[in-house]
């Protein structure tokens, strides 16, 4: 019988008169991978941010190692063995990585912090769980991929037991999540607790051994994680749900986003997208394939005028916006869901319908001569918020305060319902349960049967070759082919992400 690492027995959380958590009860033993599923604002983060010490519960106890424990803040979390990975990261951009990870738990010498003790640690815990990282590197200077693998270090850094991991793989390569995934199985062996929040079904049944299921703040069922993902689906969201999307087919629109021979480069001058081409026409949704790193966000962020341009040409619509400002993208009838929600798609300390009318909120019917009509900004609000079903306590609440997934659907309400007439969307499903990826692929296939132009960027493979029509493949900058989506196979993109051309990627897979 496994030992109870934690166990929570009518544990509820409220804010206000919203109730988060309604009463759970959770068993989570050493030497097991426990997996929490459930849909957006269902309650999980609330949950783990208790065990955590991050917030005090309303009512409920909590039980560590058998005993009574009374967390107040992250600090005892950590002194019982209790470690979160958080999916919005909890890291200080202006420092070093290894910064970072020792930080609240220096090693000392002489009075002195010892960073050559730190980074022989740290590089050690690197190796041993190929989590890949470049120790002296600045936070903002580094990759989103990476960033997770940061927090994830500071975790193992300071030798938790109890691992709690919210949302690990949402930036992660697919060989990343299979290594992150052997990583958890390791830790479960070694005899540790693991927690897993995720919406990836596929993966909380290759690496749990029991899934509990949350569902509005209460907990419908713990299942063993042989059962059925569509089983697990319909527990989760209270339905069935479904992915068979038919999508018909278009005649050929007009130019809407030409890139041609695009240069970025850093403030360093090395060139993350190099003589980048594409072109993308109205009722398509072209895809963008490629592992992490590779210039997806530089690119994406030259389009959005986030990025100077260093050399080529950006024409949206057929008007020349390479050196075009946000607002002029904004204006050309854009709509950006990006890579990075809490940087670049919300302001945290802003309420809903601040940050909802952050596009329009200078034009009628949001404002008129100037002056912002708030009752109809209010209205508009609450009309796209029920549409998405962006879960909410009320509408002065901060875009901060909500969960990662209904900040996601924040986003994308606000950006598709301006109807732009292109679409540049990275990762616009991370973090979201399977009900809200059913919801926000329906309404990228919207806008493209309405003749808009999609432009997806995911790391998610099978989301790629799911809504494409199109898939450029991109590495190191440059795309190396690009093809129709029935024309590709999965190995073929694969060997295209790693640097193969088109050509060759089809000769190497005929020849096997």
């Amino acid at each position: 019988m496994a030992e109870p690492a934690i166990k929570v027995t009518g544990l509820t959380k409220r804010f206000g008169d919203f109730v988060a958590n309604d009463h759970l009860d959770l068993t989570i033993n050493f030497g097991e991978v426990h997996a929490l599923l459930g849909e957006n604002g269902a309650g999980k983060t609330t949950m783990m941010n208790m065990l955590s010490g991050i917030l005090i519960p309303t009512s409920g106890t909590i039980e560590v190692r058998g005993k009574a424990a009374h967390l107040q803040s992250a600090k005892d979390a950590t002194a019982l063995g209790i470690g979160m990975v958080h999916q919005h990261f909890m890291l200080v951009e202006n420092f070093s990585v290894i910064d970072n990870i020792i930080l609240g738990a220096e090693p000392t010498k002489g009075g002195k912090i010892d960073r050559t003790k730190a980074k022989k640690d740290i590089m050690a815990l690197s190796e041993k769980y190929r989590l890949r990282i470049e120790p002296d590197a600045k936070i903002e200077d580094i990759s989103v991929g990476m960033q997770q693998r940061v927090e994830i270090l500071k975790v193992l850094y300071r030798q938790a037991d109890i691992l709690i991991f919210d949302e690990p793989t949402a930036v992660l390569t697919p060989q990343e999540i299979d290594e992150l995934l052997d990583i958890m199985r390791q830790l479960a062996s070694e005899g540790k607790a693991v927690v897993l929040i995720s919406h990836k079904l596929a993966e909380l049944r290759q690496v749990a051994d029991v899934i509990t299921i949350i569902r509005r703040g209460k907990k419908i069922d713990t299942v063993p994680a042989s059962t059925s993902t569509a089983e697990l689906a319909d527990k989760m969201v209270g339905r069935h749900v479904n992915f068979a999307r038919e999508r018909v087919p278009m005649p050929e629109g007009a130019p809407v986003l030409e890139v041609k021979d695009l240069v970025v480069e850093d403030k360093d001058k090395v060139a993350h997208v190099r003589d980048l081409s594409l072109m993308l026409r109205g009722g398509e949704i072209l895809g963008l394939a490629g592992i992490d790193g590779n210039g997806q966000s530089e690119f994406v962020k030259a389009i959005t005028g986030l990025l100077p341009v260093t050399a080529g040409q950006i024409l949206i619509g057929g008007k020349d916006l390479t050196h075009a400002t946000p607002r002029e993208v904004t204006e050309a009838s854009v709509g950006h869901i990006p890579e990075d929600r809490q940087r670049f798609g919300l302001v945290m300390p802003m309420d809903l319908v601040e940050n909802m009318s952050l596009q329009t909120y200078y034009k009628p019917p949001l404002s008129h001569h100037g002056v912002m009509d708030t009752k109809v900004m209010v209205q508009t609000t609450e009309q796209l918020l029920d549409d998405y079903d962006v879960r909410h306590a009320n509408l002065q609440q901060k875009a901060g305060d909500l969960s990662g997934g209904n900040q996601q659907k924040l986003i994308i309400a606000r950006e598709l319902s301006r109807d732009p007439q292109l679409v540049i969307a990275m990762n616009p499903t991370r973090g979201l349960d399977v009900g809200a990826i059913e919801f926000i692929h329906a309404q990228l296939l919207k806008a493209r049967a309405a003749g808009h132009a999609v432009l997806l960027i995911s790391f998610e493979l099978d989301e790629v070759r799911q809504l494409s029509d199109r898939i450029a493949v991109i590495h190191n900058g440059h795309i190396v082919g690009e093809s129709a989506t029935s024309d590709l196979t999965e190995q073929q993109i694969g060997l295209m992400m790693t640097g193969e051309t088109l050509e060759h990627a089809k000769e190497a897979t005929h020849e096997n």
